[in-house]
């Protein structure tokens, strides 16, 4: 019989980005924006309770599925969503994420906060926030190209 473990963790990244809040905001809640700088979603329900869903990877490479519900949205300040990621047909983690939006001096503090489990060695802490900074520096290069 296989091991069955439950690692918890967090991590907080913080990313400064030559926007408002207002356009920072809506590169997360838009499709066609989010889809920029984020896997495009095959289901995007943008709402208290909505669902973001997609799956994708590398070329030859494993299947990842990311399914998210919408728990909180607070326009232009803050978006809180629950969400399980899936290796092929295996779970590896469940996580709690919380996006705040602050308006500076020079355009927006992003905070992304994420209360991760991550499932039987199959996933890291390490490694997720790893991922989660590529795709947030990938969201500050929309922002470069105006």
């Amino acid at each position: 019989m296989n091991k069955r473990i439950a690692t918890h963790d967090t991590f907080v990244i913080e990313k400064s980005y030559d926007a408002s809040p207002k356009e920072v905001f809506a590169a997360w809640s838009d499709p066609e924006s989010k889809a920029k700088w984020f896997p495009k979603a095959d289901v995007f329900e943008f709402r208290v309770g909505g669902i973001e869903k997609n799956k994708g990877g590398p070329p030859e490479g494993p299947v990842f599925t990311f399914e998210a519900i919408y728990q909180e949205i607070v326009t232009n300040q803050r978006i809180v969503y629950t969400y399980a990621m899936d290796l092929e047909e295996t779970r590896i983690s469940v996580s709690v994420t919380t996006v705040e939006f602050k308006d500076t001096d020079s355009g927006t503090q992003l905070t992304f906060t994420e209360q991760g489990v991550f499932l039987d060695g199959q996933d890291t802490v390490e490694h997720r926030e790893h991922g989660t900074n590529i795709l947030l520096d990938h969201l500050g290069d929309i922002f470069n190209q105006k």
